[in-house]
């Protein structure tokens, strides 16, 4: 909701208030202030002028000399405007003047004449562009002849104001209207208001004479009434009710939608007005639409309706959907002369689903679906009617043609001061809460240290105890509340081990080159049993379709989290990105049972996925593609970062390359796989080489231990050995590791593969692996004899296990 504060000020005076300190009062009384701006940039020193005359430039073309009262006599000022003509009401700033962007206004002289000052357009003045009334976007403006020449036309264009935007919740329905905002206002600041009496002068003729109101459905259309107006001249509206719409963004059409769209801003509650002769009938029938009957609505779109849908008509044809848009057949035009001005109440929820059906979000369906006040349903139309009479010339019918049902009686709530206190922690006294609904104009009945509350119709949502209790909170202030801090033993808050551990996984994967992706957990029924690791696999019966699900795409919940990692790729990879690494941290779902009764496990995985080059140097003409190392190496590096031990096992998983997977083992147990996706799977996604891998990272941080360790950086000189070992091609260079290192304890540090060569020089069947091992004594200087030792057992040893032989 769009407040002008000049407007607001009409109501109850607020101008003792800066802008934003009354912002602070209102967003502290509960409804929150989500802006205070000026309507435009500040300008000094622009009245109004009067143009005596205006004349050709005599060296120009496009230039016109004028003679213009500003009030305190006659300027010339030269103006290039193509529509300024003599006699008009036009906006000056005189030399001295000060326009937006801190421009300026001087005596000058264009094309020898001289020129003191400045005919202004509304963009000079500041109006936004799209404010500004098409008749006047390429020329000036110019004002109704009633205006006075040496007026400030800043203040008459309401260029002055300040507009407060209202973030309200649903709830809060009544301050949708300036009168339900003033009365908001006057209850925080402790002032008074209340709604003038609508004044209408009417003819001898009665409305009743010339149509009749029916309404089929009362539950959906409980009052409906009809006014009757004749005479109307249709024009401009008057520069005030301009100013005051433009305030609110809703842009001036002629004095009748002007007005209607006035009132709907005023009291809240949506008019709408009918070309009575084009209506084409002596009675409104309001009713439900039939299906599939059409109506052509004021946006020139025609529109299906369905039974949803409740229609205004003249007993045949839907001349608008009710509470939504008028129809264009009887819309008011130029040649209008009587008027069928309607106030009605519609049930909120059948405007609600017109709205919804045809996209149409209007102020007056707003107000309608949150709920409008049933007292000011009829006064509404009475102040439209007044208003019409006077700037539209219009002549108002006798009385006001209805069928009414509503409901417009006032809630009544008790309450008890005690009871008040005891909610609150407060010691508000009785003649507190008495001055609080005064302020709020809630009429009550007071005995002792109870109150009978009678709620205005304004106000429907105070409902209950708690609603007044929040009535009465908000208005004493939320700041006078008593605050107490939290007792008893506290300690201060903290990420758990999980959480740390989450962290310092994502922040080694991106530390790696991996960028972090958040998936679907839903996927397809086929991609639910892909690339799916082997202990996720024996301990799920069958992937967790859902019972309704969105679409076949979405149906299944996941088992492994690879496949929506691989989808991510090729759609990438499509898009001509062709190196990328991604990681998930995210959960699969398992569940034990064929037929699920009860909820899946959710199980943690650390899974990445891999394609493209890896490592690229273009000016050292250096490149390296992904391959199975690059997938292991990242892996491994995880191993280091946990201190968790891990092994990779040849291994064979539908959907991965036979020859380039792995199982992972931590504690003797299968955590994952690693390995290079399937050719064939890599074709069906458009990937080249494409590497993945999969942990279990619920089990990693089982196994995780919190015990720092410290390490001494060695003091003392290490000895580099390599060695090359002529084994059999089946046999694993990791288990030639493993048994390095335990042959050369304590003494050898670190083993490294860095060879692997099968070629000519070698028997068939035979592989030769170079490894460099490390030697070295933290507390003391080796000596080679102990390295020689320690070497010579290595040798033995990888010879008697795995029948190895120093290749010469």
């Amino acid at each position: 909701m769009l407040v002008s504060l000049n407007w607001l000020n009409d109501y109850i005076n607020v101008r003792d208030y800066e802008p934003d300190e009354l912002a602070e009062i209102i967003t502290k009384t509960g409804i929150e202030v989500e802006s205070v701006e000026p309507v435009a940039e500040k300008a000094t020193g622009v009245v109004v002028g009067h143009v005596v005359s205006c004349e050709q430039h005599p060296n120009a073309d496009k230039l016109s000399l004028c003679q213009i009262d500003v009030g305190e006599g006659v300027l010339q000022i030269v103006c290039g405007a193509p529509n300024i003509a003599e006699g008009q009401k036009v906006a000056v700033a005189a030399p001295g003047a000060v326009l937006p962007g801190n421009f300026k206004i001087k005596k000058t002289k264009l094309r020898g004449e001289e020129s003191n000052g400045m005919v202004c357009s509304l963009q000079e003045l500041g109006v936004d562009e799209k404010d500004v009334p098409k008749e006047y976007q390429d020329g000036i403006y110019v004002f109704p002849e009633d205006v006075q020449a040496g007026d400030d036309a800043i203040s008459l264009l309401n260029l002055d104001d300040i507009i407060i935007e209202l973030g309200l919740t649903p709830n809060r329905a009544d301050c949708l209207s300036m009168a339900g905002v003033a009365y908001e206002v006057a209850a925080a600041l402790g002032r008074e208001y209340e709604l003038i009496a609508e004044k209408v002068e009417e003819g001898s003729e009665k409305a009743e004479s010339l149509v009749s109101v029916e309404v089929e459905d009362p539950e959906a259309n409980p009052y409906y009434g009809a006014f009757i107006l004749k005479d109307v001249t249709v024009g401009p509206s008057p520069l005030w009710i301009q100013n005051r719409l433009t305030a609110a963004g809703i842009r001036p059409i002629n004095n009748v939608v002007d007005i209607t769209n006035y009132v709907l801003l005023e009291y809240g509650q949506p008019l709408h007005a009918f070309d009575f002769d084009r209506f084409g009938s002596d009675k409104v029938v309001t009713r439900r639409a039939r299906d599939g009957e059409k109506i052509t609505t004021l946006d020139d779109q025609e529109r299906v309706l369905t039974r949803d849908h409740l229609v205004i008509t003249n007993g045949d044809k839907a001349h608008a959907i009710a509470g939504v848009m008028g129809g264009a057949e009887s819309e008011v035009q130029e040649d209008t002369n009587t008027i069928l001005l309607e106030a009605a109440y519609f049930n909120p929820a059948n405007v609600r689903q017109s709205a919804k059906d045809h996209g149409l979000r209007s102020e007056a369906s707003t107000r309608f679906e949150k709920g409008v006040d049933p007292g000011r349903v009829e006064r509404a139309g009475l102040r439209a009617s007044e208003l019409l009479r006077e700037y539209a010339g219009a002549t108002v019918l006798q009385g006001v043609v209805s069928y009414d049902q509503l409901d417009r009686s006032e809630k009544t709530i008790d309450v008890n001061t005690t009871k008040i206190n005891n909610r609150l922690g407060t010691e508000i006294t009785r003649e507190e809460i008495a001055s609080i609904l005064e302020r709020l104009q809630f009429p009550y009945e007071q005995s002792d240290e109870d109150f009978t509350i009678s709620i205005p119709t304004r106000r429907g949502d105070v409902e209950r105890f708690e609603d007044v209790l929040e009535e009465v909170a908000r208005i004493y202030g939320y700041d006078n509340l008593p605050y107490t801090l939290p007792s008893g033993a506290s300690q201060a808050g903290g990420l758990s081990l999980e959480q740390q551990l989450k962290r310092r996984v994502k922040a080694y994967f991106e530390g790696a080159g991996l960028d972090e992706t958040i998936t679907y957990s839903l996927t397809s029924e086929k991609q639910s049993t892909m690339l799916v690791s082997k202990e996720v696999a024996q301990q799920a019966a069958a992937p967790v379709k859902l019972a309704m699900p969105m679409s076949e795409d979405h149906s299944h919940l996941r088992l492994s989290v690879v496949p929506e990692l691989l989808q991510s790729l090729a759609y990438n990879v499509a898009r001509k990105q062709h190196n990328i690494a991604y990681y998930e941290l995210g959960t699969v779902f398992i569940s034990e049972e064929s037929e699920v009764t009860k909820q899946p496990h959710e199980m943690l995985r650390a899974s990445g996925a891999l394609t493209g080059e890896w490592l690229s140097h273009p000016w050292q003409q250096e490149k390296k593609s992904v391959d199975f190392f690059v997938v292991k190496g990242i892996v491994e590096g995880l191993s280091d970062l946990l201190d968790i031990p891990m092994t990779f096992e040849k291994a064979k998983i539908e959907g991965m390359h036979p020859g380039r997977t792995a199982n992972i083992m931590a504690d003797g147990k299968i955590i994952g796989f690693i390995g290079q996706v399937h050719p064939k799977l890599q074709k069906e996604w458009g990937l080249k080489e494409t590497y993945v891998f999969d942990l279990n990272a619920e089990k990693l941080f089982e196994l995780y231990e919190k015990e720092e360790a410290f390490e001494a950086i060695p003091r003392f000189p290490s000895v580099s050995r390599d060695i090359a070992l002529v084994v059999d091609e089946d046999v694993s260079a990791g288990d030639i590791k493993e048994t390095i290192l335990e042959a050369g304890s304590p003494l050898v540090k670190q083993v490294l593969v860095f060879d692997l060569y099968q070629g000519e020089h070698l028997s068939a069947g035979k592989k030769s692996l170079a490894y460099n091992l490390l030697y070295l004594d933290p507390e003391r200087t080796l000596k080679d004899e102990e390295v020689e030792s320690a070497h010579e057992n290595i040798l033995q040893s990888v010879k008697e296990r795995h029948a190895a032989e120093l290749r010469g």
